[in-house]
């Protein structure tokens, strides 16, 4: 068995990430760290380090009991890391998933109730300017022609 492992690869098949592109796209924008120290996918990792993985809105942490390269059923997870994510960070999260869209950017994706209203109110208060106007001419005899 290796006493070395490359993060990205460490990371998927402790299956922390679904790919291991995943989990190389995650290091090269600095989500990945160790010892506050940002790892590029190409890290060799060995046992006994503690990795931290930034997964909005928290920071797990994990030490790693076995440097494997290849994917394990999960049912084996427990022998290859140990989850050492602080009680705040827990926290963190179920605070998230109590106040509803935490990372939801305004104005992008379906309107929420509140901001569909605000646009229907929008919509009844523009006058509709042809409706209202009667177009005959009642002084035709007014205009010459």
């Amino acid at each position: 068995m290796n006493n070395e492992a490359r993060v990205d690869k460490w990371l998927w098949a402790a299956r922390i990430f679904k790919t291991r592109t995943i989990a190389a796209a995650a290091c090269k924008k600095g989500q990945v760290s160790m010892d506050g120290t940002q790892l590029k996918p190409s890290r060799m990792v060995k046992v006994g380090d503690t990795i931290d993985v930034k997964k909005p809105p928290i920071t797990y942490s994990f030490r790693i009991l076995q440097a494997i390269e290849h994917r394990v059923g999960a049912k084996l997870i427990p022998e290859v890391l140990e989850n050492v994510t602080r009680p705040e960070q827990y926290e963190l999260l179920e605070m998230s998933k109590i106040s509803g869209f935490v990372d939801r950017a305004r104005g992008t994706g379906r309107p929420t109730k509140k901001e569909r209203r605000a646009l229907d109110d929008f919509r009844d208060d523009v006058p509709v300017f042809f409706g209202d106007f009667d177009f005959d001419l009642d002084d035709e005899e007014n205009y010459e022609i």
